[in-house]
């Protein structure tokens, strides 16, 4: 329309013309122009998408100029961005592992068989205790460690103990406390027939611990490497313990600390109800274990 030739004047009408009549802005006619005198790939807007095996190459090429060995998929799509190449860490995450490019030393190791496969609860009191230990803070003396025992049958708390150094001397005090309480005395073979459950921690294997609680007559029944659930009932215990005490409470010292987890201990024992238990309490099972064995013989 713009070439077209006037009659009146024998002049073609021009774009300036021709745009403010049909009241559109010149720069829409000048872009219109350019786009069918260079027409461009049509493609989504944003930065261009590498294909997997672009990608795959691109991510070769990383690890071949890395000055250090061993980096992982994260570093690698750091590196990539700084090369300009955009992608998500979880897609050179997954290319990595699928073409064997990740660390040797980060990769997971597929569990075959779990060792621990069955249950760990027994028949009646004081055939199994579990213990371990958890960290926890003072004011005074800051981190501090919190050793403990518990019955598999009630679910018991049958010692309980802080402690500013945790040596494997420390961790002996809640068994003692156990065998006090339930086995009378504390003498050579007080408790026969009782197995410790524990974990590989260096207190429990150490020649010291092991010594007493055979001397005790216990046996040690340490659980299985990386099986957490081999000391499960010491594990829900803590969890309760962190979420009804450590975790809501602060502690100025050892001292107040120690006070507050024998108050907890004994609450614990005569409230705290379990559905394992048909929600009784753990010194309500015992005592009912206790009625029942005249019923029983």
């Amino acid at each position: 329309m713009s070439r077209t030739v006037s009659a009146s004047s024998n002049r073609p009408y021009g774009v300036a013309r021709v745009v403010a009549i049909w009241d559109l802005p010149r720069s829409s006619f000048y872009a219109a122009r350019q786009r069918r005198r260079n027409p461009r790939e049509s493609r989504k807007r944003g930065p261009r998408v590498l294909s997997d095996p672009e990608l795959l190459t691109a991510i070769r090429t990383v690890l071949d100029e890395a000055v250090f060995t061993g980096e992982g998929y994260r570093k690698v799509w750091a590196r990539l961005r700084h090369k300009g190449l955009r992608t998500s860490k979880e897609r050179v995450n997954k290319l990595m592992r699928e073409n064997q490019l990740l660390s040797p030393h980060r990769q997971f190791l597929p569990v075959t068989h779990h060792p621990h496969d069955g249950v760990i609860i027994t028949d009646q009191p004081d055939q199994m205790w579990g213990t371990d230990a958890t960290a926890t803070f003072t004011a005074a003396e800051g981190a501090v460690t919190v050793f403990a025992a518990i019955d598999h049958y009630t679910a018991e708390c049958i010692g309980i103990h802080a402690v500013k150094k945790a040596t494997r001397f420390e961790a002996l005090e809640p068994v003692r406390q156990g065998v006090r309480e339930h086995f009378g005395f504390f003498s050579q073979g007080s408790a026969a027939g009782l197995r410790l459950r524990h974990d590989h921690g260096s207190v429990y294997m150490s020649d010291d611990f092991q010594n007493e609680i055979r001397f005790l007559g216990i046996e040690s029944s340490p659980a299985f490497v990386r099986q957490p659930e081999g000391n499960g009932c010491i594990e829900r215990f803590f969890r309760t313990l962190k979420e009804q005490l450590l975790w809501i409470h602060h502690f100025r010292d050892l001292d107040e600390l120690q006070t507050a987890l024998l108050e907890f201990r004994d609450r614990y024992n005569n409230s705290w109800i379990l559905g394992r238990l048909r929600y009784r309490t753990p010194a309500q099972t015992r005592r009912d274990f206790a009625l029942a064995l005249p019923t029983a013989a």
